[in-house]
Protein backbone atom coordinates (compact mmCIF):
# COMPACT_ATOMS: atom_id res chain seq x y z
CA UNK A 1 0.00 0.00 0.00
CA UNK A 2 1.36 3.84 -0.94
CA UNK A 3 2.20 5.66 2.03
CA UNK A 4 1.27 8.85 2.76
CA UNK A 5 2.86 11.81 3.35
CA UNK A 6 1.54 15.69 4.52
CA UNK A 7 4.02 18.33 3.30
CA UNK A 8 3.15 21.40 5.84
CA UNK A 9 5.07 24.63 4.30
CA UNK A 10 3.78 28.18 3.44
CA UNK A 11 5.90 28.77 0.25
CA UNK A 12 3.68 27.34 -2.38
CA UNK A 13 6.74 26.31 -4.74
CA UNK A 14 8.31 24.29 -2.08
CA UNK A 15 4.89 22.65 -1.76
CA UNK A 16 4.67 21.77 -5.19
CA UNK A 17 7.88 20.95 -5.69
CA UNK A 18 8.12 18.09 -2.99
CA UNK A 19 4.22 17.24 -4.09
CA UNK A 20 5.49 16.43 -7.56
CA UNK A 21 8.40 14.00 -6.52
CA UNK A 22 6.65 12.12 -3.98
CA UNK A 23 3.66 11.54 -6.40
CA UNK A 24 6.43 10.22 -9.41
CA UNK A 25 7.46 8.01 -6.69
CA UNK A 26 3.93 6.55 -5.74
CA UNK A 27 3.64 8.32 -2.43
CA UNK A 28 0.28 9.68 -1.48
CA UNK A 29 0.40 13.18 -0.73
CA UNK A 30 -1.87 16.02 0.89
CA UNK A 31 -0.22 20.01 1.40
CA UNK A 32 -1.05 22.19 4.10
CA UNK A 33 -0.26 26.01 4.18
CA UNK A 34 0.82 26.28 7.68
CA UNK A 35 0.58 24.73 10.97
CA UNK A 36 -2.76 24.95 11.68
CA UNK A 37 -3.47 23.23 8.77
CA UNK A 38 -0.82 21.02 9.47
CA UNK A 39 -2.83 19.57 12.68
CA UNK A 40 -6.45 19.62 10.53
CA UNK A 41 -5.50 17.62 7.95
CA UNK A 42 -3.52 15.10 9.68
CA UNK A 43 -6.42 14.08 11.61
CA UNK A 44 -8.10 14.14 8.54
CA UNK A 45 -5.64 12.47 5.99
CA UNK A 46 -4.13 10.40 8.45
CA UNK A 47 -0.29 10.42 7.22
CA UNK A 48 2.48 8.03 7.65
CA UNK A 49 5.09 11.13 7.52
CA UNK A 50 4.66 14.91 7.37
CA UNK A 51 6.97 17.23 5.97
CA UNK A 52 7.18 20.15 8.36
CA UNK A 53 8.54 23.76 7.78
CA UNK A 54 9.96 25.14 10.97
CA UNK A 55 9.01 28.78 10.27
CA UNK A 56 5.59 28.85 9.31
CA UNK A 57 2.97 31.54 10.61
CA UNK A 58 -0.02 30.76 13.12
CA UNK A 59 1.61 27.94 14.21
CA UNK A 60 5.17 27.19 12.99
CA UNK A 61 6.95 23.44 13.28
CA UNK A 62 7.98 23.39 16.87
CA UNK A 63 5.24 23.45 17.94
CA UNK A 64 3.11 21.47 15.53
CA UNK A 65 5.63 18.75 16.59
CA UNK A 66 4.48 19.80 20.44
CA UNK A 67 0.78 19.19 19.24
CA UNK A 68 2.20 15.81 17.72
CA UNK A 69 4.72 14.36 20.41
CA UNK A 70 2.66 11.94 21.90
CA UNK A 71 0.87 10.71 18.55
CA UNK A 72 2.00 7.27 17.14
CA UNK A 73 2.81 6.28 14.28
CA UNK A 74 3.60 8.92 12.62
CA UNK A 75 7.14 10.11 11.34
CA UNK A 76 8.18 13.72 11.83
CA UNK A 77 10.54 15.16 9.62
CA UNK A 78 11.66 18.99 9.85
CA UNK A 79 12.61 21.15 6.94
CA UNK A 80 14.60 24.26 8.33
CA UNK A 81 16.56 27.14 6.94
CA UNK A 82 18.58 27.95 9.91
CA UNK A 83 21.94 26.17 9.94
CA UNK A 84 22.67 26.44 13.69
CA UNK A 85 22.86 22.90 15.52
CA UNK A 86 20.78 24.45 17.87
CA UNK A 87 18.06 24.97 15.84
CA UNK A 88 18.33 21.06 14.84
CA UNK A 89 18.59 19.78 18.91
CA UNK A 90 15.43 21.99 19.95
CA UNK A 91 13.45 19.96 16.89
CA UNK A 92 14.45 16.63 17.68
CA UNK A 93 13.76 17.95 21.44
CA UNK A 94 10.27 18.67 20.56
CA UNK A 95 9.54 14.86 18.75
CA UNK A 96 10.66 15.40 15.12
CA UNK A 97 12.57 12.54 13.86
CA UNK A 98 14.53 13.55 11.46
CA UNK A 99 15.90 17.12 10.02
CA UNK A 100 17.03 18.95 6.67
CA UNK A 101 18.18 21.87 6.17
CA UNK A 102 17.04 24.22 3.19
CA UNK A 103 18.00 24.59 0.13
CA UNK A 104 18.28 20.50 -0.12
CA UNK A 105 18.60 18.11 -2.62
CA UNK A 106 15.55 16.67 -3.73
CA UNK A 107 17.00 13.55 -3.72
CA UNK A 108 18.09 13.30 -0.61
CA UNK A 109 14.76 14.37 1.13
CA UNK A 110 12.86 11.80 -1.27
CA UNK A 111 15.41 9.12 0.51
CA UNK A 112 14.56 10.52 4.07
CA UNK A 113 11.26 10.26 3.91
CA UNK A 114 11.18 6.63 2.37
CA UNK A 115 13.64 5.44 5.60
CA UNK A 116 11.29 7.14 7.93
CA UNK A 117 8.48 6.10 6.31
CA UNK A 118 10.04 2.15 6.80
CA UNK A 119 10.97 2.64 10.17
CA UNK A 120 7.43 3.81 11.22
CA UNK A 121 6.01 0.32 9.71
CA UNK A 122 8.50 -1.61 11.62
CA UNK A 123 7.26 0.51 14.73
CA UNK A 124 3.92 -0.39 14.09
CA UNK A 125 4.14 -4.22 13.61
CA UNK A 126 2.91 -5.80 17.01
CA UNK A 127 5.39 -8.14 18.80
CA UNK A 128 3.57 -11.59 19.88
CA UNK A 129 5.16 -11.56 23.28
CA UNK A 130 4.71 -9.00 25.71
CA UNK A 131 6.68 -10.43 29.07
CA UNK A 132 8.69 -7.18 29.83
CA UNK A 133 11.69 -6.23 30.32
CA UNK A 134 12.78 -4.81 34.32
CA UNK A 135 15.54 -3.49 35.39
CA UNK A 136 15.36 -1.55 38.93
CA UNK A 137 11.83 -0.13 38.79
CA UNK A 138 11.55 0.26 35.25
CA UNK A 139 9.39 -2.40 33.04
CA UNK A 140 9.19 -2.08 29.37
CA UNK A 141 6.27 -3.93 27.75
CA UNK A 142 7.57 -4.50 23.74
CA UNK A 143 4.42 -5.43 22.74
CA UNK A 144 1.63 -3.14 23.93
CA UNK A 145 4.81 -0.41 23.84
CA UNK A 146 3.86 0.25 27.58
CA UNK A 147 6.58 1.61 30.30
CA UNK A 148 6.10 1.41 34.08
CA UNK A 149 8.46 3.60 36.17
CA UNK A 150 7.32 2.63 40.13
CA UNK A 151 4.05 0.95 38.67
CA UNK A 152 2.73 4.08 37.14
CA UNK A 153 2.81 4.49 33.22
CA UNK A 154 4.94 7.19 31.68
CA UNK A 155 4.50 8.43 27.90
CA UNK A 156 7.44 8.30 25.34
CA UNK A 157 7.64 8.98 21.53
CA UNK A 158 8.26 6.11 19.25
CA UNK A 159 11.99 6.42 18.92
CA UNK A 160 12.19 7.53 22.73
CA UNK A 161 10.05 3.65 23.37
CA UNK A 162 12.76 2.16 21.23
CA UNK A 163 15.88 2.93 22.63
CA UNK A 164 14.60 2.56 26.09
CA UNK A 165 13.50 -1.07 25.47
CA UNK A 166 17.11 -1.77 23.48
CA UNK A 167 19.22 -0.76 26.63
CA UNK A 168 16.97 -1.99 29.36
CA UNK A 169 16.70 -5.23 27.69
CA UNK A 170 20.56 -5.81 27.53
CA UNK A 171 21.45 -4.62 30.99
CA UNK A 172 24.85 -3.95 31.28
CA UNK A 173 25.92 -4.27 27.76
CA UNK A 174 28.15 -0.84 26.18
CA UNK A 175 26.47 0.50 22.90
CA UNK A 176 28.53 2.94 21.09
CA UNK A 177 26.21 5.83 19.54
CA UNK A 178 26.50 4.76 16.43
CA UNK A 179 25.67 1.07 17.17
CA UNK A 180 22.45 3.00 18.83
CA UNK A 181 21.48 4.60 15.26
CA UNK A 182 21.70 1.79 14.01
CA UNK A 183 20.09 -0.67 15.73
CA UNK A 184 16.94 1.61 16.87
CA UNK A 185 16.70 3.96 13.94
CA UNK A 186 17.93 1.64 10.88
CA UNK A 187 20.74 1.61 8.31
CA UNK A 188 19.26 3.88 6.87
CA UNK A 189 19.42 6.28 8.98
CA UNK A 190 20.60 9.72 7.88
CA UNK A 191 20.79 11.71 10.72
CA UNK A 192 23.82 12.81 13.11
CA UNK A 193 24.99 10.69 16.75
CA UNK A 194 23.79 13.71 19.07
CA UNK A 195 20.29 12.38 18.10
CA UNK A 196 21.05 9.67 20.57
CA UNK A 197 22.44 12.32 23.21
CA UNK A 198 19.09 13.98 23.06
CA UNK A 199 16.91 10.78 23.66
CA UNK A 200 18.73 9.61 26.62
CA UNK A 201 18.71 12.98 27.99
CA UNK A 202 14.73 13.10 27.55
CA UNK A 203 14.76 9.43 28.80
CA UNK A 204 16.52 10.43 32.01
CA UNK A 205 14.14 13.07 32.79
CA UNK A 206 10.89 10.85 32.05
CA UNK A 207 12.56 7.86 34.07
CA UNK A 208 12.74 10.25 37.05
CA UNK A 209 14.04 9.62 40.07
CA UNK A 210 15.28 6.42 38.36
CA UNK A 211 17.69 8.48 35.49
CA UNK A 212 20.98 6.85 36.49
CA UNK A 213 19.63 3.80 35.44
CA UNK A 214 21.07 5.45 32.09
CA UNK A 215 24.67 5.47 32.59
CA UNK A 216 27.03 7.10 30.11
CA UNK A 217 30.11 5.30 29.47
CA UNK A 218 32.80 8.24 28.22
CA UNK A 219 33.80 8.24 25.27
CA UNK A 220 31.90 5.52 23.87
CA UNK A 221 28.36 5.76 24.30
CA UNK A 222 25.50 4.53 26.87
CA UNK A 223 24.57 1.48 28.88
CA UNK A 224 21.22 0.80 31.34
CA UNK A 225 22.40 -1.11 35.01
CA UNK A 226 20.77 -1.46 37.90
CA UNK A 227 22.48 0.35 40.86
CA UNK A 228 21.59 -0.92 43.91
Amino acid sequence: MSKKILIADDEESIRNSIAYALKREHFIVETAIDGEDALVKTNIFKPDVIVLDVMMPKLDGYGVCRELNNRKGIGILLLTAKSDIIDKILGLEMGADDYLSKPFDIRELIARIKALARRMERESTPSANDAPSILGAVEVYTSSRKVLVDQQPIELTPKEFDLLALLIAHPNRVYTREELLELVWGMDYLGETRTIDIHIQRLRKKIEPHQALLQTVYGIGYKAEHLS
